[in-house]
């Protein structure tokens, strides 16, 4: 119980923190990067610029990347959303009207960060270049969910988590499966 209300302490204030001390210019760039990246459109574009630049190494980085992103959306927005049922953070601890534009779905956990995060591990492996380069805009859509008053903390990690194992799980079930049915 006690961890339980240090969690919760601890997410309220990161949360308060990083609502009151991001100036509101880097905000519009935090919000430009999430836009971008909303719907996965982010994600989509970079697989087609690697479909199209990297040969097969571009090709296999891309269906890799985007079956763990499809993976870290089923587990967070279809399964873990429905069971969490965890309200917003309160309106009232951002001094910005961005808070006005977030879903009114369950905050736990984040689904743009496990999808970021999920594409972003899964790139890394084929090409590290471009996995590295793909961090960049995944750990400013981390910053930006708890920014905005979409997330706690706790539910951007629990989304890196989620797009952590997607990507694991993209990379290593084939040979898994293949081994069992030998």
């Amino acid at each position: 119980m006690r961890l339980l209300t240090g969690l919760c302490d601890a997410d309220r204030s990161l949360t308060k923190r990083a609502a009151s001390r991001i100036p509101p210019s880097v905000g519009k760039v935090l919000s430009a990067v999430e836009e971008a990246a909303e719907s996965s459109k982010l994600w989509c574009g970079a697989a087609a610029a690697m479909v199209w630049l990297g040969g097969w190494r571009g090709r296999k980085a891309a269906a890799t990347g985007l079956a763990a992103l499809a993976a870290a959306q089923l587990i967070s927005n279809g399964v873990c959303k429905q069971a969490a049922d965890r309200p917003r953070p309160p309106k009232e601890w951002f001094p910005h009207d961005e808070v006005d534009d977030r879903p009114d779905s369950s905050s736990f956990p984040s689904g743009h960060t496990a999808a970021a995060v999920a594409f972003t591990s899964a790139v890394a492996p084929s090409w590290p270049a471009v996995g590295a380069a793909c961090a960049v805009p995944a750990a400013t859509v981390a910053l930006e969910r708890v920014q905005s008053g979409a997330h706690y903390p706790s539910d951007v990690a629990v989304g890196s988590a989620i797009g952590l194992a997607s990507a694991w799980l993209t990379r290593h079930a084939p040979r898994l499966i293949l081994r069992h049915w030998r």
